[in-house]
């Protein structure tokens, strides 16, 4: 390891649907990728993010796409990763953290590939856990796709599951966000027009198309990566929730559309408020502080809010980090995680 004090690191997350990055600089990015669709052109991918940055000395590594359709297995996943990460960015040695709170070289990671498989959460939680001195607090990182719902005791990262599966069963896992979600995965109805009203059990709409309606989003006219490949703004999604109950345009009204969305928002409100006190129940009890990034920290404050009560605190990443940082969390937190190591090991060799 290169053990200059001015080293610069790049953390990279490689999520299913997006990369991030983050530079010890500050900067920080996210990029639309399914990997799921393009598994071979991963590491060109990277490779394309990596370049929008800074010159950087060294790379810390994290990653959920290993659970990705495209690998027959979470082991497969996890080396297929490793190895475009590795393509990604030659001529640097890529350090992993892993779901026991270290870093893991390359050839630790390649004998034991589950260590480094879904351990982003676990980077974030462990550097939002110094900030609340010692008061119990969750943590709540809502992305596009999953919510990360991380109970804090004493400094400490008071999860039970470390594996997707475990925490799925804990409820600090939610495989609910603001972006990716199909509308139809939040309920099997939704007041429409006055009525309780079936939802079409299809990938009409998703919950991007919620926060258009409501505001939440900004308008991407380019980007296209939607339920049916139109434009990501809110003329488009009106017609994407309409789908939802079977009508269209004709028969939806703007003013539908947003009573659909504001629906929608409860009842994912509603289901993120109910994990995070499960969570919390069995570890923590209420917590006085509750810690929110991610790309839907807007969403997140709602749910610290109902969390914590008027008189706990609401620590917002994006005020602390800024709006990149806290959409790419993970990669920050690896960053700050992994300068603290140079800097114990020059300390040591000292």
């Amino acid at each position: 390891m290169n053990d200059s004090k001015n080293a610069t690191w790049l953390g990279i997350d490689v999520g299913g649907a997006n990369l991030k990055a983050a530079h010890s600089d500050g900067q920080a990015r996210t990029s639309p990728f399914a990997v799921w669709k393009e598994p071979k052109r991963l590491a060109e991918a990277i490779a394309e993010l990596t370049a929008l940055f800074p010159p950087f000395d060294r790379v810390a590594a994290t990653m959920t796409a290993e659970l990705c359709d495209c690998y027959a297995t979470k082991r497969e996943g996890v080396l297929a990763i490793v190895d475009a990460v590795s393509r990604a960015v030659p001529g640097r040695e890529p350090i992993y953290w892993g779901t026991d709170g270290r870093f893991h070289d390359v050839d630790a990671v390649r004998s034991r590939p589950l260590i480094a498989a879904a351990s982003n959460w676990v980077a974030l939680a462990a550097v939002s856990a110094r900030l609340v001195d010692g008061r119990s607090a969750i943590l709540i990182d809502v992305g596009s796709t999953t919510t990360d719902l991380i109970p804090v005791a004493d400094g400490l990262v008071a999860a039970r599951g470390r594996t997707d599966t475990e925490r799925l069963q804990t409820g600090e896992l939610v495989y609910a966000g603001v972006g990716r979600t199909p509308v139809c995965a939040l309920a099997a109805e939704l007041p429409f027009q006055g009525k309780p009203t079936g939802l079409a059990a299809e990938l009409f709409a998703t919950t991007r198309d919620v926060y258009l309606m409501l505001g939440d989003h900004a308008p991407v006219p380019d980007d296209r990566g939607t339920a049916d490949g139109r434009p990501a703004v809110p003329e488009f999604a009106r017609d994407r929730l309409a789908r939802m109950v079977g009508a269209d345009r004709d028969g939806c009204s703007e003013a539908d559309a947003r009573g659909l969305a504001t629906a929608a928002d409860r009842v994912l409100l509603d289901r993120l408020v109910q994990s995070a006190r499960r969570a919390c129940e069995a570890t923590i009890g209420g917590p006085k502080v509750a810690l929110v990034s991610g790309s839907g920290e807007f969403l997140a404050r709602r749910v610290a809010s109902e969390l914590v009560g008027p008189s706990g605190e609401v620590v917002a990443m994006g005020d602390l980090w800024g709006a990149a940082a806290s959409d790419a969390a993970c990669a920050h937190a690896l960053v700050v995680l992994a300068r603290e190591l140079l800097e114990n090991q020059d300390a040591s060799a000292g």
